[in-house]
């Protein structure tokens, strides 16, 4: 079913593919987010041997990963096509000898995460950084994320929560009723999907990180550079007229602090494991009598 805050896939994937090249000059708190999942995964002691880095963007997560579980074969998947260009650009000098190295158990994927383009359990970890919100249907999302993971494999991954981008949010909807913001889901419905799909013991929190700007059109540059476009179905068509803009700059400057324009993000960071199955955890002489064979 198709909602005015359903996205045009189409769209999303031109948006992508567009801001490919001015995408790690503006990734800056994606970079941070991803930072601080990466120093979570210091308290889990688990060693994958197949990893899918889903939403993998440019690279950086990927690399991480790479340095982190340096014999794990890494599965980089993207909607974007120019996002694995630009993950895989050339590299001279004696660089290049070091990244191949390092590039040999990278498999790139250009893909859909709402339709993962895997076989059933096939990987040990799902990683995915501030991707989940581009999902029209979540639990579609989580529903293969379970299938193409191992029993006993765990996902991990950030997304971003309802108070994002809260101020030009409201600010937008002050000058007109038109869907301009994407919505995200509250951390508590994502817990609860992650049930649903039948993840064990999932792990929610989050937190509010601020950025700041010296205008708004600075903060609509550095969106536009990652990609983050409104491709929306119900967004409005056509060019904002100057009026309307300037109306959205003067109700914007109002939230002007210490010289500072805010963006407030609210990031949900969770993680969950699949449980193994019950036939795994019987013991051999259990299996025996119950006729179940060892395969």
């Amino acid at each position: 079913m198709i909602y005015e805050h359903s996205l045009d896939k189409r769209l999303l994937r031109r948006s992508f593919e567009k801001a490919a090249e001015t995408y790690d000059h503006a990734a800056v708190l994606q970079r941070e987010i991803c930072d601080r999942m990466l120093s979570r995964l210091d308290f889990i002691k688990y060693l994958p041997d197949f990893i899918l880095d889903m939403g993998s963007g440019t690279g950086y997560g990927t690399q991480k990963l790479r340095e982190r579980y340096d014999r794990s074969t890494i599965i980089a998947l993207d909607i974007a096509l120019n996002m694995h260009l630009q993950a895989y650009r050339p590299i001279s000098g004696w660089r290049k000898w070091i990244s191949l190295v390092k590039r040999h158990s990278i498999d790139y994927v250009t893909g859909d995460i709402e339709q993962l383009p895997l076989q059933k359990e096939s990987v040990n970890m799902i990683w995915s950084n501030l991707a989940l919100q581009w999902c029209n249907d979540l639990k579609q999302s989580m529903t293969e994320c379970h299938r193409v993971l191992k029993p006993g494999g765990l996902i991990m991954f950030s997304t971003f929560g309802p108070d994002t981008l809260s101020e030009l949010r409201k600010t937008f909807k002050a000058v007109d009723s038109y869907q301009h913001i994407n919505r995200f889901i509250d951390m508590h419905d994502i817990g609860d999907i992650l049930v649903h799909a039948g993840f064990a013991e999932p792990v929610m929190d989050m937190e509010y990180i601020t950025l700041t700007y010296q205008d708004v059109a600075s903060i609509m540059r550095d969106l536009k550079a990652i990609g983050a476009h409104n491709v929306m179905i119900g967004r409005k068509k056509g060019l904002m007229g100057k009026r309307a803009w300037q109306q959205i700059i003067d109700r914007y400057e109002l939230l002007r602090q210490s010289g500072k324009l805010p963006a407030t993000y609210e990031v949900v960071y969770g993680h969950a494991w699949k449980p193994e199955s019950k036939l795994a955890l019987l013991k051999a002489t259990t299996k025996q009598k119950l006729g179940i064979s060892e395969q």
